[in-house]
């Protein structure tokens, strides 16, 4: 509390106030995301090209049946595939979210704070200890690459 003109007030630090290097660790984090998140795309889109390819040379003529639709196959492989995609997907939410639901119900739970209390009460907590921290030397990826 601060005395101001003979009114008591609240020192209140604003939220925004963040340590020095702090700007710069969620920068590098978000670099580190960035570029993580390009490569994961990229040999994504390389992986699928690449077998596209390779079906394409194995059997031209299967390829180009798949590709549109005809009278012997009345459904092109990607809408196939997207049909599939879908349903799945769709399969996939609602499984979770039903087990979700249940989970829910079988703890008898009517907040999220109340099932983080439940589970920290269920869960045991894993123990920290700053000075084991402190004292470990950071992770080094040149000597996990090296010849022995």
């Amino acid at each position: 509390l601060e005395r101001h003109g003979g009114a008591m007030l609240d020192a209140v630090e604003p939220e925004s106030a963040a340590a020095p290097g702090e700007n710069g660790d969620k920068l590098s984090t978000v670099k580190g995301c960035l570029f993580l998140g390009t490569v994961a795309t990229a040999g994504m889109v390389a992986g699928f090209g690449t077998t596209l390819a390779v079906a394409k040379k194995r059997s031209p003529n299967w390829f180009s049946k798949g590709v549109m639709a005809t009278a012997a196959v009345p459904e092109s492989g990607s809408s196939l595939a997207l049909r599939a995609l879908g349903w799945g997907s769709l399969y996939a939410w609602c499984g979770v979210g039903l087990l979700s639901f249940a989970i829910w119900k079988a703890m008898g739970v009517h907040s999220l704070r109340e099932f983080r209390e439940k589970m920290q009460s269920i869960i045991p907590a894993v123990p920290r200890n700053e000075e084991t921290q402190a004292k470990a030397e950071p992770f080094d990826w040149e000597s996990l690459f090296k010849s022995k």
